[in-house]
């Protein structure tokens, strides 16, 4: 699976791409300069029960890792992935700044 990333100063998107749309996207904006808040996940029917909810945060925490952010989930799925998945805690964000 093919999970695509843009950006531009304030927010981002990643998204799996099909034709004309995205078939799952996980949005997010700046917090600040370090610290990126998931905002939204959805995806399609078509990719219902593949994991791929899972598969863009995956690639935002991968993408927290290289660029030393840290996360704030507020979406309830990605808050639901944090709480299941212990491994990608170390990009959490745990106290204010």
């Amino acid at each position: 699976m093919t999970i695509e990333h843009v950006q531009n100063a304030q927010d981002g998107t990643f998204f799996v791409p099909g034709n004309n749309e995205h078939l799952a996207e996980m949005t997010y904006r700046r917090h600040d300069p370090k610290t990126l808040v998931i905002d939204h996940t959805e995806v399609s029917d078509a990719l219902k029960g593949k994991n791929v909810g899972l598969q863009l945060v995956q690639s935002a925490v991968e993408y927290a890792r290289t660029e030393g952010l840290k996360i704030v989930p507020v979406c309830s799925f990605a808050r639901a992935m944090f709480d299941k998945k212990p491994e990608l805690r170390d990009v959490l964000q745990t106290e204010p700044e």
